[in-house]
């Protein structure tokens, strides 16, 4: 049910990196959310043509969606944390990092054939 979506300019990195960085997410996002990291899912997606603030330089968006309510403090908490996870893992500047919190009704989000 919690998902991290992660979109950079970076050109894609060595899988390795990748690997690690998704698991890193994963692990994390499944302790600020207090959910089962049964249901987290990650994903990258590089080597995106993105600007920010009128320059190509390296930039990052990453979408946190869960099922349930975010408080201010776990977003702000994981915006410290996944944004210092993507700065040191492909070198994007946490100042060049967006992201986007967004709860979601059980109802409106599908898993198994059926829905939360």
């Amino acid at each position: 049910m919690p998902l991290i979506k992660v979109q950079t300019s970076i050109s894609k990195p060595e899988s390795s990196q990748v690997e690690a960085l998704l698991k890193n997410l994963s692990a994390s996002l499944a302790k600020h959310l207090g959910k089962p990291e049964s249901y987290v899912m990650t994903a990258l997606e590089s080597g995106l043509s993105m600007t920010f603030g009128g320059t190509f330089d390296p930039v990052c968006y990453i979408e946190v969606k869960s099922v349930g309510s975010m408080t201010p403090t776990q977003t702000k908490a994981m915006s410290q944390d996944f944004c210092q996870q993507v700065n040191q893992a492909l070198g994007v500047p946490t100042n060049r990092t967006y992201i986007e919190f967004a709860d979601a009704k059980g109802s409106m989000w599908g898993w198994n054939a059926s829905t939360f």
